[in-house]
């Protein structure tokens, strides 16, 4: 029994660890109502970058933040680079206060280490371009329209001196981010996730659903073994979830919604698994409400679980194609198909049970006063 409880107050100490770590990028408000679908906080320059994908336009609006307290006097710049990880080639967005206080953005192309940031059009098209300075905080705002078949984007970001309103050379370290170690971890956890949460578990629940229709306790240790898989499969994507929230496997990624929900259904998954363990016997009174409780609790899991991965599928559009997603609905409406023709059988078994019963109740009646009269 001690162990028992070790093991539930050290899941709750770490649920409300994992909710109390505030995420920077995550936590700021944008102006005008802008809102971002995805964040991450830069591993230097106190940067953070916001983005939305279209994936039907093929175009990304992004928004890079950079905390300064010398922004009146320095310049920002962040930029793509689609052919390679190095400065030369790179397309960029340039942004800096004037001595008057009007805000300056406009786009460069970087061709070679000496750029004096000159103004000119980039190799891809480009709206919206425009900055604004919030105290020490400067803000750059772009749509960008990436190039076809865009899978993956190389970028950079760094800051400079002005010199009468004229950005000059950056200390000569180049900043570049590497993502793609951070990126495989991002497509396990999509796997294990998907795989536990969002396929499993509805599997288990369609077992413990339509198994009773047959004599036995085999479908029994069948919901258990595939909801327990389930939750060690989800569980373990959802800690590399968190690592990545946390920046343990590199820069900070934000999340928003789909981290709070992903975080509540590990705490959703660990109450089933206990209300599961202490359930009450078949004859208690009480096996009712834990029936009730249970089917509850589970299906609003299946319901949150299902609705997370295709806000995972859509976080990840930068990265994946679109076969992911294909499969995954194949597969679940698969499983949903088969539950329904599960469910058409279960009533066909009872209504006829049913209609059987009475005819044997009434065979019975009859024969009775036969043999009374």
């Amino acid at each position: 029994m001690a162990s028992k409880s070790f093991s539930f107050a050290f899941l709750l100490l770490f649920f409300l660890c994992t909710f109390a770590a505030a995420e920077p990028c995550d936590n700021h408000r944008f102006r005008g109502g802008k809102t971002f679908a995805s964040c991450i906080d830069l591993p230097s320059l106190n940067c953070s970058l916001h983005w939305n994908f279209h994936s039907l336009t093929q175009t990304v609006d992004v928004a890079l933040r950079q905390n300064s307290v010398d922004q009146k006097t320095r310049w920002m710049s962040w930029a793509i680079n689609p052919h390679s990880k190095g400065m030369v080639g790179s397309q960029a967005l340039v942004a800096f206060q004037k001595d008057d206080g009007t805000m300056v953005t406009y786009t460069s192309p970087i061709t070679s280490y000496a750029t004096q940031l000159q103004k000119g059009d980039l190799s891809f098209p480009v709206n919206g371009v425009s900055s604004i300075l919030e105290g020490n905080e400067m803000i750059m705002f772009a749509t960008l329209a990436l190039p076809a078949n865009t899978t993956t984007v190389n970028h950079l970001w760094q800051e400079g001196p002005l010199v009468g309103n004229v950005p000059r050379m950056h200390p000569c370290k180049l900043v570049v981010d590497k993502t793609s170690s951070r990126n495989q971890w991002k497509v396990v956890h999509g796997i294990l996730c998907t795989l536990g949460w969002g396929f499993l578990m509805p599997v288990g629940a369609s077992i413990a659903r339509h198994g009773k229709q047959w004599p036995g306790t085999a479908w029994f240790r069948a919901h258990v073994f595939s909801q327990c898989s389930a939750f060690l499969i989800g569980l373990a994507g959802g800690i590399i979830g968190v690592l990545l929230w946390l920046g343990a496997l590199g820069a900070r990624i934000g999340g928003g919604i789909h981290q709070y929900i992903g975080i509540t259904l590990l705490g959703l998954g660990a109450i089933q698994g206990i209300v599961g363990y202490c359930r009450p016997h078949k004859e208690d009174k009480k096996r009712v409400y834990f029936n009730i409780f249970h089917c509850s609790l589970g299906y609003g899991t299946i319901g949150l679980s299902i609705a997370n991965v295709f806000l995972g599928f859509h976080m990840v559009h930068l990265m994946i194609k679109t076969w992911p997603q294909v499969t995954y609905i194949a597969a679940i409406s698969l499983l949903g198909t088969i539950s329904l023709i599960l469910e058409g059988v279960g009533c066909w078994r009872r209504t006829t049970k049913g209609k059987l019963i009475a005819l044997l109740t009434m065979m019975q009646e009859d024969r009775d006063g036969h043999i009374i009269a």
